[in-house]
């Protein structure tokens, strides 16, 4: 299995290491392009985390010899700033992905500026014709980078997901509801969990394969499991005293799964790597060759 680590319990999945291939495959390809794929990403605000994370996709991207344009705009941008700048980056034939870094501002309306990314730069997937592609199973749109991540986990660890039960919690736009379509796609029975479900923990004890994704520390515990789940742990979240842990107890949960994800080292690695490879798909549906 690709990308593991064993250990006396579940066996750790090591999405760094499992990311580190992809990217290296990723830079091959690139190589033996005739052109070189471009990727715009724009930032409003001081965010700091977004910060990092779009420091992080633009040194991704030039190590994979993808061109990374960033555009850092202050926080006071306008609207229609915004949405005149994706615009032009829209009509630029040198750009082959639009990336607008979540979250924006509160004055600006993020469903508006990810409905006005042209469908076939959208390499988040958040723009409506890719978002209904996906519903439909079609593979020719954009999915969100992260729910790509975790299917290509879930493909190179060879975990069947065809016939089985898969419990999501969490029903965001970028990571919920498109990895519920996607393990839909691939013929799991999916379940989605949310704030208004009833008994969330009955609904877990049922998942051959749990994906967690609502950024509350630790809100699946091990009695909440069943022996040998596949457990994908998509939440990243700060506790007082500076650590990093996930949507899942670790602790307790491990001792049940027979696969697990860490946080940090887990899907974290995985986005960046399925972002570059959906800027090489976009440069390839554009022409390039």
């Amino acid at each position: 299995m690709q990308g593991c680590a064993v250990s006396e319990m579940a066996v750790l999945i090591d999405g760094k290491k499992m990311a580190g291939g992809i990217l290296e495959e990723v830079k091959k390809e690139v190589a033996k392009l005739k052109g070189r794929p471009c990727l715009a990403v724009i930032l409003v605000g001081e965010d700091p985390a977004s910060k990092i994370y779009v420091t992080r996709k633009s040194e991704a991207c030039r190590e994979a010899g993808i061109e990374a344009r960033d555009y850092r705009l202050p926080a006071e941008t306008s609207e229609k700033e915004l949405l005149e700048l994706v615009d032009r980056l829209n009509k630029d034939k040198g750009v082959n992905g639009i990336l607008v870094q979540m979250p924006m501002p509160k004055h600006i309306n993020e469903n508006l500026v990810t409905g006005v990314v042209s469908s076939g730069k959208d390499v988040d997937g958040l723009a409506p014709e890719n978002i209904r592609k996906l519903g439909e199973g079609g593979a020719e749109g954009f999915a969100p980078a992260t729910p790509l991540g975790v299917m290509e986990m879930l493909r190179r660890l060879k975990v069947r997901v065809k016939g089985k039960r898969a419990v999501v919690i969490g029903r965001s736009a970028l990571v919920g509801r498109p990895v519920a379509a996607m393990l839909r796609n691939a013929g799991a029975e999916v379940m989605v969990c949310h704030s208004k479900t009833p008994d969330v923990g009955a609904e877990t004890m049922k998942a051959d394969i749990l994906v967690v994704a609502v950024g509350k520390p630790k809100l699946v515990t091990g009695d909440m499991v069943k022996k040998g789940v596949v457990v994908i742990d998509v939440g990243t979240n700060r506790l007082p005293d500076g650590k990093l842990v996930g949507d899942v107890d670790f602790d307790s949960v491990r001792k049940k799964a027979s696969m697990i994800t860490p946080v940090p080292g887990g899907v974290g690695p995985m986005t960046i790597a399925l972002l570059l490879k959906n800027v090489v798909k976009a440069y390839r549906m554009q022409g390039g060759k």
